[in-house]
C-alpha cells in the first residue's frame, strides 16, 4: 500500500478539522399548541403527533 511521504503539519489538520462544528438541532412547530419540538416525535407538551393525540396527558388533581 502507498504511504505518505510525510506528515500533516499541524496547520493543515487544524484546517481540516475547523469544519467539524456541531449544527444546532432543527426544530420544529407542533400544530396543536404551537411549542417548539424536535421533527417526527410525539410534543411533550400536549402528546400530539401528525394531528392525532398519541399520548394522554395526566390531569392534576388541583386543576
Amino acid at each position: 500500500m502507498a504511504q505518505p511521504k510525510r506528515r500533516w503539519s499541524k496547520a493543515r489538520t487544524h484546517l481540516k478539522r475547523s469544519t467539524w462544528k456541531k449544527e444546532k438541532p432543527n426544530l420544529a412547530i407542533c400544530p396543536n399548541c404551537h411549542e417548539s419540538i424536535m421533527p417526527h416525535r410525539v410534543c411533550s407538551n400536549c402528546g400530539y403527533y401528525n394531528g392525532k393525540q398519541i399520548v394522554a396527558k395526566k390531569q392534576n388533581e388541583n386543576d
